[in-house]
């Protein structure tokens, strides 16, 4: 089951998702206090959990703290706190930080204090399943379920089969988050059905949260924030239904009982054929002659400005002609090719992307000589094996990498070859048993590195539109055949009330009981939410805390076993357990300091 589904089972907040959904599908939210979803209990406790799980969880903002901070905090505590703060929300400084971009440029990232991540992200839960509701179904930028072989796979359908050779590009100037405008942004959720008042009013004073060093901004939502994502959709979600109805959901007076049909109908009349594949800022529009792709270019250019606020770059604009030039898109670099009597795709990885490959490789390697070690060749196997997984959907990609290998296949030799063997490993790991075996490659510290030529091709399908998170048939379709434990036991384990416990042993607790599918650890019997006991390995009075890796779910006898002390009651309680019961026990009593049994 996807993580994100998991976690809305343990917090007993799907019921409340799907209804949402349905409604904005519907059109019927007015009325409805979103604010009350928002500081629901269940909603800031799954907030929590997401953003624990979260590597950036560990990244501080301009008050220094991080999640770890709040773990110690009683949960009532913290779930009052979180409430007191939005009844007169102030958000605090943005942490201002620069990434390098692969042009050599600087990425700017505001990044929030831990307790405003916190914040976005309970407004992030109830707002996304409004949103997805009403945005577009060719919208593939930071989205559930979807991702960038989707809009790969969808570029090769309307070339392949929709025969549109022509595309559009269109470059947003100076970058597109840093020029939101906040007053039309308000407005959009508006109309796509956030009309809780109070809502929109703490949206706005994130958009207006102070950025360190630069003062209040009057624009933009500062990437890096957790909300930020969404509302870049939601500014131009407007755009991409501007576009799809003009030609692909264009509404006629006439009902035609296939789709198939309208279309035929649509190509006799003079409209322009245009439909757009958009991942977040960066977006193809296809259409299927020169002429055409001039009229939509000068349009998208003047809705942009006129109604989204929006520049485009003029010199990195333009309409190419498929069967001539290529185009790059998300790396990829896009051209339709003559096979037989009609064109079709190929891709490939593009030419720039090739050389930052190839520099950022030899950097890998000189790190491996510099330090061999195991770390640093798994840091290296990790970026090839990042690599395969994203360009693998390319059709010519085995090309590319093999150029790619044999450019570092000198640093290789010369810079491994007094420190590692280069042959067919004996005894690979499972990964290179799975996708490398056959290869010859360097051995570092009992580390063999995968062969950067070892990628293989593999076939994009488009996204199935049913796929959703919050319909019971398109969840079916996300975790179809996996077995999932019942809410039932996990909405009862949220809901118990347990005095004096930190908010991270509540959090964990319902995890442990997950992982374990509703089983003790020492019996293996299915344990109802009232049989549940929640045992830490280490004591907490021998320094043990309420860490995830320090918790194990076990029964009640199980647990006074455990600590029991005396013999009668251990006499009693070991009854009609077996050697095998009794020795994981011994284990448990070790680490409590006591006698084994």
């Amino acid at each position: 089951m996807s993580t994100t589904l998991r976690y809305n089972e343990y917090y007993d907040t799907q019921a409340s998702f799907d209804w949402l959904y349905e409604r904005s599908k519907a059109n019927a939210l007015n009325g409805i206090g979103l604010y009350e979803y928002i500081i629901s209990r269940e909603n800031i406790l799954l907030a929590y959990r997401t953003i624990k799980s979260n590597t950036g969880s560990k990244t501080k903002g301009c008050d220094g703290l991080t999640i770890k901070d709040y773990k110690i905090i009683d949960e009532d505590e913290f779930v009052n706190g979180i409430r007191n703060c939005l009844m007169n929300y102030r958000p605090r400084k943005v942490r201002r930080v620069f990434i390098p971009k692969d042009n050599g440029k600087l990425r700017p990232l505001g990044i929030p204090s831990m307790r405003d991540r916190l914040i976005q992200q309970m407004f992030k839960q109830v707002l996304e399943p409004i949103v997805e509701a009403k945005f577009h179904k060719h919208s593939y930028g930071f989205r559930q379920n979807r991702s960038t072989k989707h809009a790969i796979a969808r570029c090769a359908h309307l070339v392949n089969h929709a025969h549109l050779n022509y595309v559009v590009d269109v470059d947003i100037n100076k970058g597109f988050f840093d020029n939101v405008n906040h007053r039309k942004l308000i407005n959009q959720l508006w109309n796509i059905g956030v009309k809780d008042k109070r809502v929109l009013t703490i949206i706005n004073r994130m958009l207006k949260a102070e950025i360190e060093g630069e003062g209040i901004p009057t624009k933009g939502t500062p990437a890096g924030g957790i909300l930020s994502p969404l509302l870049a959709n939601v500014v131009l979600n407007e755009f991409d239904w501007w576009i799809s109805n003009q030609w692909e959901t264009f509404k006629s007076d006439f009902t035609y009982s296939k789709d198939s049909h309208r279309l035929r109908a649509l190509h006799k009349t003079n409209m322009k054929q245009m439909v757009i594949v958009r991942y977040a800022d960066d977006f193809k529009i296809f259409t299927n002659n020169h002429r055409n792709a001039q009229k939509i270019y000068h349009a998208v250019k003047a809705y942009l400005f006129e109604t989204l606020h929006l520049e485009i770059s003029p010199d990195k604009s333009k309409i190419t002609n498929l069967r001539k030039r290529s185009s790059e898109f998300l790396g990829f670099e896009l051209r339709a090719v003559k096979k037989s009597n009609k064109y079709v795709m190929h891709s490939h990885v593009a030419k720039g992307v090739k050389e930052r490959i190839v520099k950022r490789g030899r950097e890998a390697i000189k790190e491996i000589q510099k330090s061999p070690s195991p770390k640093t060749a798994r840091y290296y196997n990790a970026w090839v094996l990042g690599l395969h997984n994203y360009f693998q959907y390319a059709t010519h990609v085995n090309i590319d990498f093999v150029e790619i290998a044999y450019r570092l296949s000198k640093s290789l030799y010369n810079r491994l070859k007094s420190i590692g063997k280069y042959k067919i490993p004996i005894k690979p790991s499972p990964t290179y048993q799975k996708f490398y075996k056959g290869y010859k490659t360097f051995n570092i510290c009992g580390v063999d590195l995968f062969p950067i030529r070892g990628i293989k091709t593999s076939h994009a399908r488009n996204f199935s539109q049913e796929i959703c998170n919050y319909t019971e048939n398109g969840r079916g379709k996300i975790h179809r055949g996996l077995a999932h434990l019942g809410t039932s036991e996990i909405s009862k384990l949220m809901y118990a009330q347990i005095p004096n416990k930190s908010v991270e042993y509540i959090d964990n607790r319902i995890s442990k009981y997950s992982a374990q599918q509703g089983k003790c650890a020492i019996t293996g019997k299915f344990l109802f939410y009232h049989q549940v006991y929640c045992h830490h390995i280490t004591p907490t009075s021998l320094g043990g805390d309420d860490s995830y890796n320090n918790l194990v779910v076990i029964g009640e006898n199980v647990h006074r076993l455990i600590h029991a002390t005396d013999k009668k009651v251990i006499s009693y309680l070991k009854r009609g357990l077996i050697d095998s019961e009794i020795e994981k026990i011994n284990k448990y009593r070790v680490q409590c300091k006591l006698t084994i049994i």
